[in-house]
């Protein structure tokens, strides 16, 4: 499988490289999560141990571009090329047309739109793949999560024990996401994958 990158910028100028994750970016991946707040690690992974366990780093860093599309952000203003966000799509076994959908930004990186780059370019792959919705989990306390996913389309489909789970339409999505085209590094992501 070969990697895909996309140089953009983030609200701020800073410049970064979204690219596909492969099976060797778990020292990059457990460096990100190790960068995010208790609280961001929580509302990401439901739990806000800083160090994941190694079979969580192996699934997330196990994409095939099919089954689990993933792709991940790199800071290319720092000389270490830190990772500060990742975006996970892992499609349904039983209904291949709908993928989970994740996203984290590392802390220091809220607010700038790099969420909105990572959605949309996980949303263009997502429809290149023929998945046609996503499925999403998200805390009840997490109320910037859901207005971004309502602000997208997403359906309250149902709610357990402090989540609500949502339906997301990728056609809808990403006809939201382009014609709002903010932040602007996002044009750099739909001349990519489009």
């Amino acid at each position: 499988m070969s990697s895909k990158s996309i140089h953009t910028t983030l609200e701020n100028g800073t410049p970064v490289c979204i690219r596909t994750i492969t099976e060797d970016d778990g020292e990059l991946m457990r460096a990100g999560i190790a960068r995010m707040s208790q609280r961001s690690r929580y509302l990401r992974f439901f739990s806000g141990a800083a160090a994941p366990p190694d079979w969580v780093i192996e699934r997330l860093v196990h994409a095939d571009s099919h089954t689990h599309l993933a792709w991940g952000a790199i800071d290319m203003s720092l000389p270490d090329r830190p990772a500060i966000g990742a975006v996970h799509a892992f499609r349904h076994e039983e209904d291949e047309d709908c993928a989970e959908f994740s996203v984290a930004i590392v802390d220091d990186y809220h607010g700038l739109g790099l969420g909105k780059l990572l959605t949309a370019t996980i949303l263009l792959d997502a429809r290149d793949e023929g998945i046609a919705g996503f499925a999403v989990s998200i805390l009840a306390d997490n109320p910037s999560a859901l207005e971004f996913t309502r602000s997208l389309g997403g359906r309250h489909v149902g709610h357990d024990a402090g989540v609500f789970e949502l339906s997301l339409d990728v056609e809808e999505a990403i006809a939201r996401l382009r014609a709002k085209c903010d932040p602007p590094g996002i044009a750099e992501v739909f001349a990519a994958m489009e």
